[in-house]
């Protein structure tokens, strides 16, 4: 099953589940009681902590959910962290989710440190309900923003052509899968 955010992050091939990781947790939850799904593949957007350009697809099957505070260490927590579905030994690109849209460039470089790359609001959520249901799990992003001052402008100015080149993206994957 494909899946994706949704209000203005919608496919013609995914289901939305909602923007955030509230949202995207009750509804992929009950989703997931009701019609518990093989395989789980988000498609959205994300924003670049630095290392990845405006257009870039990036695939993933391990998120976070690291807070700014976290990077000061003005913040702890007792839960795990970061989730992942990937079985094989190849390195990640680890996806970070929040809430919220980072802005701060100069804050944002250190997650890079700690090998997280990109951030998108729901990911995490994905991950964790298909860890807890069992279920494969992975995402792909194209990248429409890096995280400073002019995200939300650069966001807005280039989701248009991210969801264009994710599409096309996520039907030629399809494609050779059933080839297979």
């Amino acid at each position: 099953m494909i899946i994706c955010a949704g209000n203005n992050e919608t496919f013609d091939f995914a289901t939305p589940m909602g923007v955030g990781l509230v949202e995207t947790a009750m509804n992929l939850t009950r989703l997931c009681l009701f019609d518990k799904p093989e395989f789980l593949l988000f498609v959205g957007s994300a924003g670049s902590y630095g290392k990845h350009q405006i257009f870039d697809i990036v695939e993933s099957k391990t998120a976070a959910n690291i807070e700014l505070a976290f990077l000061d260490n003005c913040a702890y927590t007792p839960i795990d962290n970061v989730v992942t579905t990937n079985t094989s030994n190849m390195p990640d690109i680890i996806i970070n989710s929040s809430n919220y849209i980072s802005t701060c460039q100069e804050k944002t470089k250190k997650f890079l440190d700690f090998g997280v790359g990109l951030e998108n609001m729901e990911f995490f959520s994905v991950l964790r309900v298909a860890q807890e249901f069992n279920i494969p799990a992975g995402g792909v992003f194209c990248v429409t923003n890096f995280t400073n001052q002019d995200a939300h402008r650069d966001f807005l100015a280039n989701h248009e052509k991210a969801k264009e080149l994710l599409s096309r993206h996520v039907k030629r994957r399809i494609e050779e899968l059933t080839k297979r």
